[in-house]
Parts: structure tokens; sequence; C-alpha cells
């Protein structure tokens, strides 16, 4: 009887650990089980977005486990299975209703508060990552905040006077700095292995612009954000090889390239991953595969002919391998704003340190990445040891931040309007790939990267052509379907965007603040009309 007893007890005790452990499943954890891998295969929802944004009606361990009681019994269906133990609360929040009698500059300011969430309170078993201030998201699928996304809506923010708006924002991100040690793609779990395009000392200048002593609060988060995405730099034993984000070229040089974590296909775009790899024949050839394309989707330009080494062939995204010339540009960015902040603190040993490490970067910029075949700024393979293999929008960057030469801002310039230039504004790369970022489509950050970058050189005429033919695709657009779109078709005004992983979304926050920054440098320019 005793031992009867003793067997029941270890039972018990054994299946409450089992339930214990069950229960601890967590929602990252969730992307690497059967029921995650099953819902994303079966395409029960088109967007794989969709499921990753749902939340479960309990713990994600006790889910998987009741999947895998139930789905053996006859008659079981996945997709009323999940409709029954998955839920979006967050839908209401979205519902968009267009005023078209409003002109499109009025709509966008009308726009701010059906696109503003926040402060967040935290939800059971949800991927959001919570945020204490309001913040501004894209729009349609994307209904969390995004990080490069926001530097273009918090310019439009401050035209339309909604500083507050707008350093709550910066906030927002200063708050995901100091928690997590970086800010993620987006604020969702499934972004947690990677980050994004590093604006945020951009963010910082753009609120700081009337208060100067706003800066100095945020220095501690710029230089922080700094060291993520140089910490790799301290584990690189010799030259010509990376480490995270960073990339050491020589004993002395080193660079930044995107990159992410992890090695299996992204949680929301699962399908697309694992299908693109299925041709692959070993498993470390199909990882490979996938830190690239997470790379890519870290770059902010997910997906595009840019990444590829062969033409036409998505399969050879090399994203981890090439050093952009645009991500440097923003490091040499952050190295100044740093430097910047250590005068202010009045640490002139540390203020030399990065204006030397800004230096170094800058003659890397008129160096490595420009093409003298090509007379532009290119991306560079570092693993290769050769220019990338297309010209993009990219190439505007060292314009943006002043690093070109005269000589070179000349040729880039003339390139911009030779090759790049449409109808609509200008166009992404050369390459109809069939990807997004990818000619025939224009998108809003680059059309503001190039037009301000023209005008830091004085070429102002060209400037205006650029502002002109984009905010009258945008306003065309908006004036035949009352919204505003995340991209455009500059080839052909006649058309909507295309092509990518996902349809074209409408809100749009970049899009929204780039047209007010137009209407206001066009009206500076002719305060007459």
């Amino acid at each position: 009887m005793k031992r009867f007893f003793s067997i029941t007890l270890v039972f018990i005790l054994l299946l409450t650990a089992c339930r214990e452990e069950v229960k601890s499943v967590s929602v990252t954890d969730f992307y690497a089980t059967d029921l995650f891998k099953d819902v994303q295969l079966a395409a029960i929802y088109k967007d794989s977005k969709t499921f990753v944004d749902l939340v479960p009606d309990r713990p994600y361990g006790e889910l998987v486990e009741l999947y895998r009681q139930e789905k053996s019994k006859p008659g079981f269906e996945l997709g009323e299975f999940v409709k029954a133990h998955f839920s979006d609360p967050f839908v209401s929040a979205q519902a968009i209703v267009t005023d078209t009698t409003k002109n499109m500059y009025e709509h966008i300011s009308s726009m701010w508060g059906k696109l503003t969430r926040g402060p967040d309170v935290g939800h059971a078993y949800s991927s959001r990552i919570p945020l204490p201030h309001k913040y501004v998201v894209p729009g349609g699928r994307f209904r969390e905040i995004y990080y490069w996304d926001s530097y273009f809506t918090i310019e439009g923010l401050m035209v339309d006077e909604q500083e507050d708006l707008a350093r709550s924002m910066v906030d927002n991100f200063s708050f995901l700095i100091d928690s997590i040690g970086f800010i993620p793609n987006g604020t969702r779990a499934y972004y947690l292995t990677r980050s994004q395009p590093p604006f945020f000392a951009l963010m910082v200048d753009a609120i700081s612009r009337e208060d100067k002593e706003l800066f100095s609060d945020y220095f501690p988060s710029i230089l922080k954000e700094y060291n993520f995405w140089m910490e790799g730099k301290k584990e690189i034993k010799g030259p010509n090889s990376a480490s995270k984000y960073a990339v050491r070229l020589d004993q002395e040089s080193f660079l930044n390239r995107y990159w992410d974590s992890g090695i299996a296909p992204r949680p929301e775009a699962y399908k697309e991953d694992h299908h693109l790899a299925a041709g692959l024949s070993t498993e470390a050839d199909k990882r490979s595969l996938y830190t690239h394309l997470r790379s890519g989707a870290a770059s902010g330009w997910d997906f595009s002919s840019r990444w590829y080494l062969t033409e036409g062939n998505f399969g050879s995204t090399k994203t981890a391998d090439i050093l952009p010339v645009d991500l440097n540009c923003l490091m040499y960015f952050m190295e100044k704003s740093i430097a910047r902040g250590y005068a202010l603190a009045g640490d002139s040993e540390n203020e030399t340190l990065f204006l030397n490490r800004a230096e170094e970067r800058k003659s890397a910029i008129q160096t490595l990445f420009w093409n003298p075949g090509e007379n532009y700024f290119f991306d560079y393979n570092y693993v290769q040891k050769s220019f990338g293999r297309t010209p993009t929008l990219a190439g505007a960057f060292p314009l943006f931040f002043e690093l070109a030469t005269p000589e070179q801002a000349e040729s880039v310039k003339d390139r911009l309007m030779s090759d790049f230039l449409k109808d609509g504004g200008l166009v992404t790369t050369l390459e109809h790939s069939g990807q997004q970022w990818d000619a025939p489509n224009g998108w809003a950050p680059l059309q503001y990267i190039a037009v301000e970058g023209l005008l830091n050189y004085g070429y102002v005429d060209e400037a205006r052509t650029i502002m002109e033919r984009w905010l009258a695709l945008n306003e065309r657009v908006y004036k035949d379907t009352g919204k505003m779109m995340e991209k455009y078709n500059v080839e052909d005004i006649s058309l909507l965007s295309g092509g990518g992983e996902y349809e074209t979304q409408d809100g749009f926050g970049w899009t929204n603040g780039v047209a007010l920054v137009f209407r206001s440098l066009l009206d500076a320019m002719d305060p007459g009309e």
C-alpha cells in the first residue's frame, strides 16, 4: 500500500511538473512548435502575419498539448481549432473611414489620431511588446510601431505641429533601448532577433532642433544603441570577417552590415521562407538562407534584388555578406551624434575618439562604396570583395549625410535624374524583379533621402522636380481611392504599386510624413503662391 501511494505521489508530481512545463512555453518558443508550423504551412490565412498577431485563449503550452491530443481525432479541422482558440483583441481599433471631402493634406492631418496607439496595456499571451507612451503606427497590416518608418513619420509630425506626439514616439524608442538593449524591427516578439536601419539619432535630432537641451536627455540611449550595433566588434579575430552587425575589413577598419540572429523561417513569413528554402539539399544551406532573408528584413528593404547574388534569383539573397552604403551612413551620423554628446558633457577625450571614428567611416564611404565605373555609390560585398550587383536609391544616402565630395554629388545627381527619375518620382532600383523594393515601385522614405541630399548640395531644381512628381502621384491616388499608400508605382502612374510578400497597405505613416515635408519645402520655395 505504501508503495502504491509512493508511485501515485510520484505520478502526481510528474504530472504537475509536466503541466508547469506546458504552461511555461513562451510566445517565441511557440514559433518552433508543430501547431505553429502546421497553421502557417496550411495557409489558413492569406497573410502569414495574421496568425502571429492573434492572441490565444490560454497559455501556449496548454494549446500545444491540446492540439497534440485533438489533431488525430476523426473530423478534426485545423482552421476550426485556430478559430476556437485564437482571436484578435485589437481589430476594432483599426477601422479607418476616409472623408473624401478633405484634400490630401487635410486628410493626412486628420489621420494622426486614427493611426495613434498607446500607451499600451499588457495583454496575456500577445506577441505585442507594450509601450508606455503614445505612438503612430504605419497603417494596414502594420499595427505596431516600426523602427525606421517612425523617423519619417516624426518629420511629418514636426511639420504638422504635433511635437508632443513626436517626442512620445522617441521616448518609446528610448524605453526599448533601455529595457531590451536595442530597438527591434517592430514591437512584436517575433522581431526580437533583429533591429532595422538605425534612425534613432536622427529622431532625436528632429525633435531637438528647437530645443537643443533635449539632445542631452537622449544621449545615453544613442550611445547604448551604438554599442549594440558594434558589439560583434570585440568577437572578430581577423580581417575580412564578421560577427553580428560588425564587419572587420583590415586590422583597423570596422564597418556594419544588416544581420539577424535567427536561423529558422521568419514567424511572420513562415510559409514563404519555408517554401523558398525547400529546394535546398542540406539543413546548413537552409539555415544560411534563412539568416540572409532575416537580414534582408532587418534592412527594411524586404525584399529587393539589391540583396541577390544572381540576377532574377530570390534564393541567391546574401544580405549578410553585404556592407550596405545606407547603413554605414547612418552609423556615421550616430558616431557624430555621440561625439556631440560627449562634447556637451565636457568629455573631450571621448569626443575626439568618436570624431575620429566618424572620419574613418567617412573616408571608407567615399572610397570603398564609390564605384568609379558607374559614378555612383554602391553597396560592397565584403565576402566577394566586389561592389553590389546593382545600383539602388541607397546610393543617395551619402548626399543626405553630406558625405559625398562635390564631384561625387554631381555624378549621383546626374544618375538620379537620368536613370531613377520616372513620371511619379524616383524608382527604387532599375530591376523589375517582382519584389516590392524594386522597379516599378517608389517609396516615400527614399524620395525624402534623395531630395534632402540634393538640397544639401544646392540642386534645388532637381529636388523640386522629384517632389512635384511624387506629390502629384500621391494626390492622384488619393483622389481616386481616398487613401495614402505605403508605396507607389512611379513608372506607370495610372496604376497602384505591387509585388512583394503582401498587398499594398494604406494608412500610411511615412507617406503622410514625407508628403507634409515636401509640401512645406515647396511652399517655402514659392512663398508668393
